[in-house]
C-alpha cells in the first residue's frame, strides 16, 4: 500500500474515533455551564506563521511548571488554548485528543493545553473528564499573560479557542483561531503536523 493511502486511512480512523469521543461530556452534562452562543472571535492575533513562538512557563495540574522552551530541538508542539473549564465545547474537545495520542507521538509532537482557569478548577474538571494525556496548564496569574502574548485573549478575560503548531526550532507553522462555539478540525491539525516531519 502507498504511504498516502496508509496515511489517509489512519486519518479516517482517527477522525471517526475523535468524533465518537465527543460524547464524553454527555455523561456529566448536568454539571457543565451553558454559556450560550458567543461572539465567534473577539481578539486580534498579531502572530503569524513563520514567527518565533513566544516562550512561557506555566503551572500544570501535575504540580510541575512547564516551559515551551523545554521542547526546543526535541518535539513539535501543539498549543491548544480553550476558553474555560466546565463548558460544553471544551469538555468535548480535550477528551477527544486522548484517542489521538498515538498520532501525536508518531509525529514527534506533544500537546500543551492552556486555559485561564486556576489549578484547582482545572484539576477537578480534567479528573471529571477522565484525565487527559497532555499537560494542562493554567494561565490564571498574571491573568491571561500567555494568551495575551499569543494574541488570543478575549475582552471577557478568557482565551479564544485556538491552535498553534510549533516546530522543533520554535517556529510557528500553523495557526487556527477558531470559532469559539465549534471544535477545531482534527484532520486538518494532523495534516499540518505531518508536514513538519516531511
Amino acid at each position: 500500500m502507498s504511504r498516502i493511502f496508509v496515511f489517509s486511512l489512519a486519518i479516517l480512523i482517527a477522525v471517526i474515533a475523535y468524533v465518537t469521543a465527543f460524547a464524553v461530556s454527555d455523561q456529566y452534562q448536568d454539571r457543565i455551564y451553558q454559556p450560550g452562543k458567543l461572539k465567534p472571535i473577539d481578539s486580534e492575533c498579531t502572530l503569524k506563521v513563520g514567527d518565533k513562538a513566544p516562550d512561557f512557563t506555566l503551572p500544570s495540574i501535575s504540580g510541575e511548571r512547564v516551559s515551551l522552551g523545554s521542547f526546543a530541538g526535541k518535539k513539535n508542539v501543539v498549543i491548544s488554548f480553550v476558553p474555560a473549564a466546565w463548558t460544553p465545547v471544551c469538555s468535548d474537545q480535550w477528551p477527544g485528543y486522548n484517542l489521538l495520542r498515538g498520532m501525536f507521538e508518531a509525529r514527534n509532537a506533544v500537546m500543551l493545553g492552556i486555559t485561564e482557569d486556576n489549578i484547582p478548577s482545572l484539576f477537578a474538571w480534567t479528573s471529571e473528564m477522565g484525565k487527559v494525556w497532555f499537560p494542562v496548564l493554567s494561565d490564571f496569574w498574571p491573568h491571561g499573560e500567555v494568551a495575551r502574548k499569543y494574541g488570543v485573549l478575549r475582552s471577557t478575560g478568557v482565551s479564544e479557542r485556538a491552535l498553534f503548531v510549533i516546530d522543533r526550532q520554535g517556529i510557528i507553522r500553523y495557526i487556527d483561531i477558531h470559532d469559539i462555539n465549534e471544535r477545531p478540525n482534527m484532520e486538518i491539525l494532523m495534516g499540518e503536523l505531518a508536514k513538519l516531519n516531511n
